[in-house]
């Protein structure tokens, strides 16, 4: 099953006109990480379920944050519940959570924000030199080790390693996009791109070891320009510290036209 079948959901059951659930989904186990679905496309299924309910096209995503909470099971039925905090003005929230066998797996929050008039105008300006790529540079498909989803994207990889080969840097310079290109990007198609990254630092690591995201922001940087399913978005990712089992990620994601569109933070667990 591809992205887009997954990031189109059933019409929501309307609970009151503060919450929403959307039942009966589903994520194939080619979308295994692990024990657990692979946590872009868990995180992009409860941004597609929060947009379904915002009443204005025209708010824009301007952070979403997510917590992976437990492991979330494939071909296993499960619920995202929306919740709607506050619809201001300009600025609303929202909340979702995937919720399987009584647990909760996921849970997220949105903050939506229209385009106001605004005499304080700073340009981001941060580019990359990275010369786009002609096709994804290979990762290996090693069993029990790669996982399952990898096969969903195509990664290209300029500075940084595979994981668990012993490097000394901990940060990530490249490449990404669908393996196959969706009809139209949208900024779930994003959510889920960025996570399909190997931690940082895995590949300091000589030997396989279990890794997750605890905790995960991105904010998104607005306006876009217009890109396809096919364009590369460039992504560079550094650890800013690690110990005691954790690590915190900091990456920005550049558009085809060198225009950054989104900055993201992890907090990762590993278990060494």
């Amino acid at each position: 099953m591809f992205v887009d079948e997954l990031l189109t959901l059933p019409e929501p059951i309307k609970l009151s006109t503060t919450h929403s659930e959307f039942t009966e989904l589903t994520i194939p186990k080619n979308w295994a990480q692990g024990r657990t679905a692979f946590g872009g496309i868990s995180a992009a299924m409860v941004y597609t379920a929060i947009k379904r309910i915002v009443n204005d096209d025209s708010s824009l995503l301007r952070s979403f944050t997510t917590n992976f909470i437990g492991p979330l099971a494939l071909d296993t039925a499960f619920t995202i519940k929306v919740t709607k905090l506050r619809e201001g003005k300009s600025v609303s929230q929202y909340t979702g959570e995937v919720i399987q066998n009584g647990q909760v797996s996921v849970f997220s929050q949105a903050c939506f924000g229209l385009a106001r008039k605004s005499k304080i105008a700073v340009e981001n300006k941060q580019e990359h030199s990275m010369p786009a790529p002609d096709r994804a540079k290979f990762i290996p498909q090693i069993p029990k080790v790669t996982p399952k989803f990898i096969q969903h994207f195509d990664l290209s990889i300029d500075k940084g390693g595979i994981p668990f080969t012993g490097k000394k840097s901990a940060l990530y310079e490249g490449f990404m996009r669908f393996a196959k290109p969706p009809k139209q990007i949208n900024d779930a198609h994003v959510i889920a791109m960025i996570d399909a990254w190997p931690p940082t630092l895995l590949q300091m690591l000589r030997w396989p070891a279990p890794a997750s995201t605890v905790s995960w922001n991105v904010e998104f940087i607005h306006p876009h320009r217009h890109v396809s399913g096919e364009d590369w978005f460039a992504y560079k990712a550094e650890t800013r510290q690690a110990a005691d089992g954790y690590g915190h990620v900091e990456a920005t994601i550049w558009d085809k036209h060198n225009q950054v569109v989104a900055l993201s933070r992890q907090t990762v667990a590993v278990f060494d």
